[in-house]
This record gives C-alpha cells, structure tokens and sequence, in this order.
C-alpha cells in the first residue's frame, strides 16, 4: 500500500483510470502499464462482488493501486471492499463535512472508527498473516471523496478539514447536474462551483483529481489550476480508439467506392 505515500508527496503527480467495464483481464492489462492508481466502480457498473474481487487482485505483482467507488457510504459496503483487498473507497455524493466524516471512520478500525476485523481475504493480498494485516496496513487505507452536489461545494471548506481524507476528485458530470445545467462546462455557475472546490483543495492541502484527462492538453490545463491526479474512464477510451478505427476505415472505403465510380 503505497498510494497514500504517493499522495502525501506534493511534488508527486498521479495517472488514474476509472474502470467501468467489470472486467479482470482489462484490470490486469491498465495495471500492467504503470499506471498509479485504477478505480473499479460499483457505483453506476456491473461489477459484482466476484468481479470485483478478481479486479482488484489483477492489479497484484503491479505498483497500481487498487480503489473502488462504492455504491454509498454504508460501513458494510466499505468493510467488505476493503477486505477483499481494495487499497481504498472511493465515496460519491459528499454533501457535508458530517458525510465526509463518516467515511473516514468506515475505514479505520477501533478506536480510531467502525470498521470491523475480517481480514481473511486482505491480508492473503497483501502477503502478510492475518493477524498481521491491521498493525501494518490499517492507518494505510485511502480515503477519496467526490465533490459532485451542490451542497458539497457550499461546504466545502468544512469538508476538507475533516481529518483522515486523502484525496478529493471533481467529478464534472455529476456536479452540472447538481447545479441543474448537466453536462454544460463552460457555464459560468459549473465554473464558479469547480474554482471554489479548487481554491479549498489547495488551501487544504487536499490533492485534486479531474478529467476526463486523456491528452497531454488536458493534463496540462488542469495541471496549471493546482491537480495532481488525471484520468479517464475505460468505456470511453475504448469507444475513442474504435471510433477512430471505423472512420478511417469508413473513409478509404469511400475513396475506393468513389473511384471504381
């Protein structure tokens, strides 16, 4: 578990891919490019218990850390991920610092928070005893908020100063829609709510993850308002590459088409 090391260097930028497919072998291989950290989601996937356990150990032998978005911030939901391996939750709908502070104690077991001994499965992952897995990785867990409400943008100061939260991501979707302008990124309310989430994060010492980040334009755009992990989404990676892939091939067909006529 080296991702909240990684985190805590300011210097340190991140690579990230968000795994929609349910998908193993696709873990195994976005792992095996180096990449920092994959998050496999529960939230909006058809990722089930099985596939997410084969996900998470397809990043093993790789400095890719494994998280996973869950589907809410019930304890039983973050206990069972964490014990199948997971390096760190992932959490959606932040909207106070009250939430924020929930999730912090889901990770942490007593008396520090309510996360309940099970590592039967973890401490396999990590190559330890069982007995061992809490003194060595228990304070090594991260802890992820998306900032995707509105109410979470009106508290975000105080949410960023909950103590234990490792890491905050915009998630641009989500957030328009919150503000009832989905999917319109350049109005000036979506703007308003990403620089203040923004301004809190670098005040707060709270690194900032955004995309989709899939060119080195967009790393560096938003590499120069203060984030430090960039990523994507797999589906829509995919969907790219093939679509690229049809229009060439649609375009010499064409020109073939043309010819013979």
């Amino acid at each position: 578990m080296e991702l909240k090391a990684k985190l805590l260097d300011k210097a340190r930028l991140l690579s990230a891919e968000m795994c929609i497919i349910p998908s193993a072998t696709l873990a195994q291989a976005v792992a095996s490019t180096g990449i920092d950290l994959i998050i496999i989601d529960r939230e909006h996937a058809a990722t089930n218990t099985e596939t997410l356990h084969a996900m998470i150990m397809a990043t093993q032998g790789t400095d890719c850390a494994a998280l996973v978005r869950v589907i809410d911030h019930n304890p039983a939901n973050v206990k069972l991920t964490l014990d199948l391996g997971a390096e760190g939750i992932v959490f959606p709908l932040i909207r106070t610092a009250q939430d924020a502070a929930t999730c912090v104690a889901s990770l942490r077991y007593p008396p520090k928070g309510i996360r309940g001994w099970g590592a039967f499965v973890a401490h396999s992952r990590w190559g330890v005893q069982p007995m061992e897995y809490l003194p060595r990785f228990g304070d090594r867990t991260v802890c992820c908020l998306l900032i995707e409400t509105a109410e979470a943008v009106e508290n975000i100061d105080a949410i960023f100063a909950v103590e234990g939260v490792d890491m905050a991501i915009v998630a641009p979707f989500d957030l328009s829609t919150s503000l009832g302008i989905s999917g319109q990124f350049d109005h000036p309310d979506f703007l308003d709510a990403v620089n203040k989430i923004e301004v809190s994060a670098k005040a707060a010492e709270i690194p900032l993850g955004g995309g989709p980040a899939n060119t080195e334009a967009e790393v560096d755009a938003l590499l120069a308002r203060g984030y430090r992990v960039f990523g994507g989404f797999d589906i829509f990676q995919i969907k790219r590459a093939v679509g690229e892939l049809v229009d060439v091939v649609k375009a010499r067909s064409k020109s073939r088409s043309d010819g013979r006529a």
